[in-house]
């Protein structure tokens, strides 16, 4: 399936936000908005629970929940854990996950090109300040 290509059976469907329930508000903040260059476009919710909605960069977003004492998974897995991962898009997936491995993140796997299907792409991956598996997805043009 070529990039960019639209949805025909759901009208304007595409990828709006991942939300990650955190475990550590100030690490997740850290990470999307500081390490990683989120731009902050709402905080809402509770003074009890703030919630913000993270540009990624390209229009999608990152929600972050602030964890309270009844928060899913606090105290151990619950049914919204696990995500399984989420991948963010990116053109240079070395220098993307060497940034975050410089910023004293795990990261898990490290760049390999693969072809899924017919789409040549270069993926890695790293883990979260709450554990969440985050992928980093690079689409390579052909010809």
């Amino acid at each position: 399936m070529p990039v960019g290509t639209k949805n025909n059976v759901i009208a304007g469907c595409g990828t709006h936000h991942v939300t990650v329930q955190t475990r550590d508000w100030e690490a997740s903040l850290r990470l999307y908005r500081d390490v990683l260059g989120m731009t902050t476009v709402a905080e809402f919710g509770s003074p009890e629970r703030k919630i913000m909605l993270l540009d990624t960069g390209d229009g999608s977003h990152m929600e972050l929940f602030q964890p309270t004492a009844e928060s899913p998974g606090v105290d151990g897995p619950s049914a919204n854990d696990p995500i399984t991962h989420f991948a963010l898009a990116t053109t240079d997936t070395e220098g993307s996950i060497e940034h975050v491995r410089q910023a004293g993140y795990e990261v898990t796997v490290e760049p390999k090109q693969l072809n899924l299907g017919g789409l040549d792409v270069t993926i890695a991956f790293f883990n979260g300040p709450c554990g969440e598996s985050i992928e980093f997805f690079q689409v390579h043009q052909n010809g």
